[in-house]
């Protein structure tokens, strides 16, 4: 599924998959809401690895950078089939550097221009939509850590004995479970208001609040309702009053469609750079991810964050409200990155960096921070690509390693690397899933197998370097790993019920250790094989026929026989019919995402009702093999291919119904 944030390596995960506290820094009783000390932040400074930079760094000046990007950028995307790109860089609280790359329509080649052309940032909107809500922090309106049920005029069910509060959805521990359903919608007159968008798509609750960071589109999309409620303004008319305009940002927007002076700066969204543009695309969760801006435009934002809430002497945040906001709140692992309050940290080469990603479908970038540099950085591409290096990511690291050169320091292995390297060996699901609806099958999909190296070390198949290798992990500390020659860092932990927890340094999601009935080591390979049986049984049914027709044989078979076995080939069909199906649909929904709507759901149950079938013919399958055996007369071979047959069908039913794929609800 599409997803409104993407991450570099984790980029994939989220798209298996398809993907926003514990240390109270506000007094729930305070009316002022003011700062106290968060406890974590020391660990977490201590944690970080720093080092002076060596004599041989480049020094950052703008020649030195447009050099530099100028040769990596043309090349990039001439490769991986990228149609354009933007860049821009500030500075000690100025605009350093911006340049755009490519083309944002292919075929006028109209160029990139980074104050005359708009990208779509993604989720990269979410912090528009935080920083809005720590403006409504410092006013008093808005308790980080109340029941959001007491900002809302509806109700979030009680499903845990915690409240989901507003710190647990700025740091994606509210707990609710993935839905994609309408996230994007195919035109404008499908774009619902936001409350009814909330109201019809709200998630369950699977994890209780506080303890396991799952990223959430539906929740930011919630907080900017409450922003709506507690300011009087509607969402985007707040953060063009008290966003944009007073950073001077006068293009951008989150409006769809777009006001008419800017449509004409839209770029266009490709897939590949070679291939046709793409429709503009409607976000319905429009505080997750509806903005389109300039690079121009994203170095006022990052200025004002990097000067603790100001830009050119307008104060959007005070000092103690923007250095509270980009503090740690939740940390899935001390040691790791955590989550701040809406940005999240990305620690690299011996500095704390906090910052967000942004994907739609054709549209992906990034935005970092560097405090203690006062730098920052926006990528934006408006092509998909081929997909074959992680480019954003290629780019970023490539800026860190010349201008903040580092060197991890050595760490020995502990004694126990190589018992610890098999004991955390296995398969591992994302926090971030749907866990009770239809969708819970892309679990299944998305899971990440963690693999012990004869070197002691680990590889997480999902995690490659550049090279498309899985990296290797040693161990430098206990369940702590490092990528060897490299800086990711993955750990692992249990949970109060001692499942292995594996964590990684992206900490919007974790990975829990699968059971064994939803292990994709056995389901994966169950269900094929159950549809190799299917096919094979299909395709011999008429091979057979014509066979016995040629050598002039008949079935020696009872009337009842004759129809048992009739409904048990109807059922291997229907089965194929069912799996083929369901994969085409959501198949498909990647190209076009206006199917994920309840108005297509029609479509969806149809299917629903070839696989209800197909689970009722597993019964004829089952008395088909129980006669088999019952009649001394039928040939040994008949007998063995009627009971594989048969427990073909009955894999076909354990796997969906253990994948929720045959769920009566088609909310999703």
């Amino acid at each position: 599924m599409t997803s409104l944030v993407l991450n570099g390596r984790y980029s994939r995960l989220f798209r298996l998959c398809g993907g926003l506290l514990v240390a109270g820094m506000l007094a729930p009783s305070s009316i002022a809401q003011k700062p106290k000390a968060n406890p974590l932040v020391p660990q977490r400074e201590q944690a970080a690895e720093k080092q002076s930079v060596p004599a041989g760094a480049h020094e950052l000046t703008q020649a030195d950078l447009e050099a530099f990007l100028d040769g990596i950028m043309p090349l990039q995307i001439a490769r991986e089939d990228i149609a354009g790109a933007v860049i821009s860089v500030v500075k000690d609280g100025k605009p350093f550097f911006a340049k755009g790359y490519g083309y944002c329509n292919v075929k006028e080649r109209k160029p990139v221009s980074p104050d005359g052309t708009l990208f779509r940032p993604g989720s990269i909107s979410k912090l528009f939509t935080w920083t809005a809500i720590m403006q409504q922090v410092q006013a008093g309106k808005i308790d980080l850590d109340l029941d959001v049920n007491d900002y809302l005029d509806f109700k979030i069910p009680q499903t845990f004995p915690q409240p989901i509060t507003m710190r647990n959805i700025m740091t994606h521990t509210p707990g609710f479970e993935e839905t994609v359903q309408e996230l994007f919608v195919e035109n404008a007159s499908a774009l619902k208001p936001l409350d009814e968008y909330l109201k019809e798509h709200m998630p369950n609750r699977i994890f209780a609040p506080g303890t396991v960071p799952a990223y959430s589109n539906y929740a930011t999309a919630l907080a900017g309702y409450i922003l709506q409620r507690v300011s009087g303004e509607q969402w985007s008319d707040y953060i063009q009053n008290h966003v944009f305009n007073p950073l001077g940002m006068a293009h951008s927007t989150v409006l769809q469609p777009l006001p008419d002076n800017l449509k004409p700066l839209m770029s266009d969204g490709y897939q590949v750079a070679s291939a046709p543009a793409k429709p503009f695309e409607w976000v319905e969760a429009t505080p997750a991810g509806s903005s389109s801006v300039t690079a121009a435009d994203m170095q006022h934002f990052m200025i004002a964050h990097l000067q603790n809430g100001s830009y050119e002497g307008t104060e959007i945040l005070r000092p103690e409200t923007a250095q509270m906001m980009h503090s740690l709140q939740f940390s899935p692992l001390p040691g790791l990155n955590g989550m701040a309050l809406g940005f999240y940290e990305e620690t690299r080469n011996g500095h704390r960096i906090i910052g967000h990603a942004g994907d739609t479908q054709y549209f992906h970038s990034d935005l970092h921070l560097i405090p203690d540099a006062g730098i920052g950085f926006f990528i934006s591409y408006n092509s998909a690509g081929k997909g074959e290096i992680r480019a954003r990511e290629a780019v970023w690291h490539a800026f860190l390693d010349r201008y903040f050169p580092y060197t991890p320091p050595g760490a020995a292995a502990p004694q126990s690397a190589e018992t610890d390297a098999q004991m955390v060996s296995g398969h591992y699901i994302i926090s971030r899933r749907s866990g009770t609806t239809i969708l819970k099958f892309l679990t299944l999909l998305g899971e990440v197998k963690v693999s012990a190296n004869s070197d002691h070390t680990i590889s997480v198949n999902e995690l490659k370097d550049l090279n498309g290798v899985p990296m290797k992990f040693e161990e430098i500390g206990s369940l702590m790993y490092r990528a060897v020659h490299g800086q990711e860092r993955v750990g692992f932990k249990r949970d109060e019920n001692g499942t292995l927890v594996l964590v990684t340094d992206f900490p919007v999601f974790v990975f829990q250790r699968s059971s064994l009935s939803e292990n994709s080591g056995l389901n994966l390979p169950l269900i094929v094989a159950a549809l190799v049986v299917l096919i094979v049984t299909i395709i011999l049914w008429p091979i057979a026929a014509l066979i016995r027709r040629h050598y002039g044989q008949k079935l020696n078979l009872t009337p009842g026989q004759r129809k048992s076995r009739l409904l048990t080939r109807l059922a291997c069909v229907l089965d194929l019919l069912f799996i083929f199906g369901l994969a085409a649909f959501f198949t498909i929904s990647e190209k076009d995402i206006g199917l994920l709507s309840p108005r297509f759901s029609f479509f969806l149950r149809l299917i629903q009702i070839v696989g209800w079938l197909g689970v009722l013919g597993t019964l004829a399958a089952l008395y088909r093999a129980w006669d088999s055996w019952r009649d001394k007369g039928t040939w040994i071979g008949s007998k063995l291919g009627d009971t594989v047959v048969a427990l073909a069908c009955l894999a076909f039913v354990w796997f969906v119904y253990t994948w929720n794929m045959l769920h009566w609800s088609l909310r999703y």
